[in-house]
């Protein structure tokens, strides 16, 4: 059984074919008579809207449950709630806390368990900002992308993502907030990133400057002391100016305005947020093809 637990559980190839069913016009018919099981721990506007219009345009139907419903590990064990829900649906996408909870289920082995994010990492994320850079610039491969801020689970997917494409990964973070050893470790499996620690430095002459918010959902008590350590990481307008002349901006939202990126930058001419936003649905449809209707006939 193939799942998909972090975006390297694909090839560099399969990872290409996600992205070219992503592109293409929806099956209406493959899900047909079948559901999909969303487990959200965490809650999402941009995860559940993407998921659920994915599986409805594969003619499948989405069932979005919440943590109170399953209680995984309270009420059931993540191994017990997985087994039933298989019994019911084609997939189960699960957007949890630990990405410990994720593998638990794709080890049941009954049907495809997709990660919609965890602590560790966000390969649907990923999926979504490779299908917008290619649309961009028509292909992956020799592109450079710099991630200004924390080396979180966004920018660790992202990084994995990238290598495989064959294209160049930077990384800007302030002390403390960088990847660990094991991360970079792994990443280096598929292409080792480059670190910095000026963003200035890392964004020089980059096809595409990705950021994200400095706190994220449970972190709200670090607001005020993440706000001083990134002092110096805000993607403004210089900043755009130091990255190649047909830069993009991306930013996996929500973003807090004017604290990781200006107006001037969201709202700009180089920002391609919107579109990087709807592509969520767009990869979460190729991904579903490809685990549903190739990888696991």
């Amino acid at each position: 059984m193939r799942h998909f637990t972090e975006i390297d559980d694909l090839s560099a190839t399969e990872l290409a074919r996600v992205l070219e069913l992503a592109s293409a016009v929806a099956s209406p018919t493959l899900l047909t008579g079948r559901g999909v099981a969303l487990i959200f721990e965490k809650p999402s506007a941009r995860t559940r809207n993407s998921m659920e219009m994915a599986v409805v345009q594969l003619g499948g139907h989405p069932v979005y449950i919440s943590d109170d419903e399953v209680g995984l590990d309270r009420r059931e064990s993540v191994e017990d709630v997985t087994r039933v829900m298989a019994g019911f649906h084609a997939a189960i996408g699960a957007r949890v806390f630990s990405q410990s909870v994720v593998e638990r289920m794709a080890a049941v082995d009954l049907v495809p368990v997709v990660n919609l994010l965890s602590d560790r990492g966000h390969p649907m994320q990923a999926l979504a900002d490779l299908l917008t850079v290619q649309q961009e610039f028509g292909g992956l491969a020799g592109r450079s992308v710099a991630f200004v801020g924390d080396a979180n689970n966004v920018a660790f997917s992202l990084a994995l993502g990238a290598g495989l494409a064959q294209m160049k990964f930077r990384i800007a973070s302030p002390g403390g907030y960088a990847f660990s050893e094991s991360d970079l470790e792994r990443i280096a499996m598929v292409n080792a990133p480059k670190v910095f620690k000026r963003a200035e430095e890392a964004v020089d002459g980059a096809d595409v400057v990705y950021t994200d918010t400095w706190t994220s959902m449970g972190q709200e008590d670090e607001a005020a002391q993440r706000r001083r350590d990134f002092e110096g990481f805000r993607v403004d307008d210089k900043m755009m100016e130091a990255a190649s002349a047909q830069a993009v901006f991306l930013h996996c939202l929500p973003a807090h305005r004017n604290e990781e990126a200006t107006d001037a930058v969201l709202d700009g001419p180089n920002s391609r947020i919107w579109v990087q936003a709807a592509n969520r649905m767009h990869a979460a449809r190729g991904l579903l093809v490809w685990l549903l209707g190739e990888a696991n006939r």
